[in-house]
C-alpha cells in the first residue's frame, strides 16, 4: 500500500523523491488523525480522549482498555502519547485514519461456517471508491463456496437427522453415514450442496447492499453508528436477504433429505414441489427462520465484543493488532454461540421445510412442532443434529481462511 500510494510517475519504482512525497502526505493524513484524537488540544492523547473518541465510532471501551493501545504507541512510559510518539509508531503504518486503526478488529466474516445469518461485511470509503469491496466479496464467496463444498457430507447428516432423528430413530453420526452411502453411495453426501454454493451470491449482494440502506436510515444527527444501529441493520439486511433467497433454502433442504432418483437436480425439485404443493410451500419455515436472525446476530456481536475487550484488556501487551489467530478464534467463537442460541429455530425450519416430503407426517405450524417435539422427545430433541453441526465448524472456517486469503492474492488484495 505505501508502495502503490508513492509510485505516483507509475514506473514500477519508489525513488527517493517520490518516497520523501509519501511521508510528507502521510504525515499530514497521521496530523489530522491525531489532532481529531487530542479533543482538548493539549498537544497529548490521554486514555480518556481514546475513550471519548471511539465512542463517537460505536465501538465502547474501558479507560483500562484505552490505556492498552496507549501503551502500544507511548515510548516514554508517561500514558500519554505526544506526536512524535504518534507519528514514530504510524509512520510505515499504512493506516490513514482513526477508522482505519480500528479495522484491525473488524469482525469478519470471512468465516462461512454454512449458515446464512451472519452480520454482513463493513468496507471504509477507500474501499468502496477503489472498487476494493467487491474483490473482498468475491473472495468471500468463492471461499463460501470452496467451504461448504468441503463440510457438505456433516451438512446433510445434521438435516437428515434433523429430519428423520427421533427417540425411536436414534440416529448419530456413524449410523446416518452409513445409512446415506447404503441409498445412494459417494455422491449422495453431497446432495443439495448445489444449491447450498448457489444460493451464496445473489445473498451475498442483496446483504450488503441492503445492510448500506439501512445504515443510511438509522445513522444519527452527528453521522455516527453506534453498535445498536449496527445490529438492527445487519438483522435488518439479513432478513431482506433471506426474504429474497428463501425458495432455495426450501430447496436445499428437499434436495438433502430426498431419496436417490427422486429429483434430478435443482429445477425439476422446484418443478414437482410447485406442482403439488403451490407457491406457498416455498416459504415453509419463513417465520422461525427470521426470528432465528435476531438471536444469531445479537448473540455473534455480544460474543465478539466480549471476546475482543478481553483480549485487549489481558493480553495487548505490545499492540493494539490482535493478528489473525486471536480474530479467527474470536470470530469463531462468536458465530458458534449464536448458531447455539438459533439452532432449536433452524431445526424447526428444517423440519417445516421437509414435512410434505416425509410421508404419514402430520403437516404442523411453528408452534404446534415446538410443543410436539418438547412432548416426545423433551429439550434435547431441540438440539438434534448438532454434533455434526459443530464437528463442520473447524474444518469450514480453515477452508473458508485459506481460500479467501488465496483469492485476495490473486485478486491484488493481500
Amino acid at each position: 500500500k505505501i508502495f502503490k500510494a508513492g509510485d505516483t510517475n507509475q514506473d514500477g519504482q519508489l525513488d527517493f523523491e517520490e518516497f520523501m512525497q509519501y511521508l510528507k502526505e502521510h504525515e499530514k493524513k497521521m496530523k489530522l488523525a491525531f489532532k481529531s484524537l487530542d479533543k482538548n488540544n493539549d498537544g497529548k492523547i490521554e486514555a480518556s480522549e481514546v475513550v471519548q473518541s471511539l465512542k463517537i465510532l460505536g465501538i465502547n471501551i474501558s479507560e483500562k482498555q484505552a490505556e492498552k493501545i496507549l501503551q502500544s504507541i507511548d515510548a516514554d512510559g508517561t500514558m500519554t502519547v505526544d506526536w512524535n510518539e504518534w507519528r514514530d509508531h504510524f509512520m510505515f503504518n499504512p493506516a490513514t485514519d482513526i477508522e482505519e486503526i480500528i479495522r484491525y478488529w473488524k469482525h469478519s466474516t470471512v468465516l462461512d461456517i454454512g449458515d446464512s445469518l451472519t452480520v454482513p461485511d463493513e468496507f471504509t470509503e477507500e474501499e468502496k471508491k477503489t472498487g476494493q469491496w467487491w474483490k473482498q466479496l468475491l473472495a468471500g464467496g468463492v471461499a463460501g463456496a470452496v467451504s461448504r463444498t468441503g463440510t457438505a457430507p456433516l451438512d446433510r447428516l445434521k438435516v437428515m437427522m434433523q429430519v428423520h432423528g427421533s427417540k425411536s430413530n436414534k440416529m448419530n453420526i456413524a449410523s446416518g453415514f452409513k445409512q446415506m452411502l447404503k441409498e445412494g453411495g459417494v455422491r449422495s453426501l453431497w446432495r443439495g450442496n448445489g444449491v447450498n454454493v448457489v444460493k451464496i451470491a445473489p445473498e451475498t449482494a442483496i446483504k450488503f447492499w441492503a445492510y448500506e440502506q439501512y445504515k443510511k436510515i438509522l445513522t444519527r444527527e452527528d453521522g455516527k453508528l453506534g453498535t445498536v444501529e449496527r445490529f438492527v441493520s445487519g438483522s435488518l439486511a439479513g432478513a431482506t436477504a433471506q426474504t429474497s433467497i428463501y425458495p432455495m433454502e426450501v430447496l436445499k433442504t428437499r434436495l438433502a433429505v430426498g431419496k436417490t432418483g427422486q429429483y434430478s437436480g435443482m429445477f425439476d425439485c422446484a418443478k414437482k414441489i410447485l406442482k403439488r404443493e403451490g407457491p406457498k410451500a416455498f416459504y415453509k419455515g419463513y417465520i422461525p427462520n427470521i426470528l432465528g436472525i435476531i438471536p444469531y446476530a445479537g448473540i455473534d456481536l455480544a460474543v465478539y465484543e466480549l471476546l475482543k475487550s478481553t483480549w485487549l484488556e489481558h493480553y495487548a501487551s505490545s499492540s493494539a493488532n490482535p493478528g489473525v489467530f486471536v480474530l479467527l478464534g474470536c470470530g469463531t467463537v462468536s458465530s458458534t454461540c449464536g448458531q447455539l442460541a438459533s439452532y432449536p429455530l433452524a431445526l424447526i425450519r428444517t423440519r417445516m421445510q421437509a414435512q410434505a416430503s416425509v410421508e404419514g407426517a402430520p403437516q404442523l405450524n411453528m408452534v404446534g412442532l415446538f410443543q410436539r417435539i418438547v412432548a416426545t422427545e423433551g429439550l434435547r430433541g431441540l438440539y438434534r443434529g448438532i454434533a455434526p453441526n459443530f464437528m463442520k465448524v473447524l474444518p469450514a472456517v480453515s477452508i473458508s481462511y485459506v481460500v479467501y486469503e488465496k483469492m485476495k492474492q490473486n485478486l491484488g488484495i493481500a
